[in-house]
């Protein structure tokens, strides 16, 4: 286990197993996209976790299950993938020194190409995933995938990411899953599937499903709940009488 990394960024891993993996990223973002999608798969697909990533530009943040505690930034690798996950945001006076060290700690493993994963928010109740690429050779392999961007742009980590693959010539994808600012697991579960059409992985996408109904139903109570105690009180003459 070995710490690269600048005083800023630093990375506690063992190396890759082999060169050319397919690197894919999620980090937290509108309705968690790429943070839920990816944990998913990494959950379902059983990765090994090897490393982890601190900053002191972090938020002072860690997740726990069952009273242990979880660095919030992960490494993972299984066959020919390396993941990093997230569960903390990451503020945009550091992106680009996140996406520098990353793609840094990477280079020596010549990684095959990049992926992030998402949330793009939209006024529409679909579950579309659009597409962008460093590349319009690359942008080829998800064209029948995704909806493609035409003209706009995109911010955060993901657009870090993706230019710095873009300036040191490594082919890099975007998914952004169509999204509302709440966690949504229907979102990711769409970026998924175009995981499993790029990769060929055939992996479930029902449990996300599920929890999605989950969250909307409960969304949907809250919602009630705040409706009914924002409903204007009865004037004092038109109370009822008692007694």
């Amino acid at each position: 286990m070995s710490q690269e990394g600048t005083v800023d960024l630093k990375i506690f891993s063992r190396p890759l197993r082999k060169e050319g993996s397919s690197v894919i990223m999620g980090f937290p973002g509108s309705g968690l996209v790429g943070s839920i999608a990816l944990q998913y798969m990494v959950d379902q697909l059983e990765f090994e976790q090897i490393g982890s990533i601190t900053s002191k530009y972090f938020p002072p943040l860690a997740m726990m299950s069952k009273g242990v505690i979880n660095v919030p930034v992960r490494v993972y690798e299984k066959d020919s993938f390396a993941a990093v996950v997230a569960d903390i945001p990451i503020h945009p006076m550091i992106c680009y020194e996140v996406s520098n060290g990353l793609m840094d700690w990477f280079a020596p493993f010549k990684v095959r190409e990049v992926v992030t994963i998402a949330g793009i928010v939209t006024n529409e109740p679909e579950k579309r995933v659009f597409g962008v690429a460093t590349t319009d050779d690359a942008l080829q392999r998800i064209r029948d995938h995704t909806l493609i961007l035409p003209v706009g742009s995109i911010s955060g980590i993901a657009s870090s990411l993706m230019t710095e693959c873009k300036v040191r010539g490594i082919p890099a994808y975007g998914l952004l899953g169509e999204t509302v600012n709440a966690p949504d697991p229907r979102a990711s579960a769409a970026t998924i599937e175009v995981l499993n059409k790029m990769y060929n992985l055939s992996l479930d996408t029902k449990p996300l499903l599920e929890q999605a109904e989950e969250i909307e139903s409960t969304m949907q109570k809250l919602a009630q709940e705040v409706q009914t105690a924002q409903e204007p009180m009865p004037k004092k003459e038109n109370l009822p009488m008692y007694g």
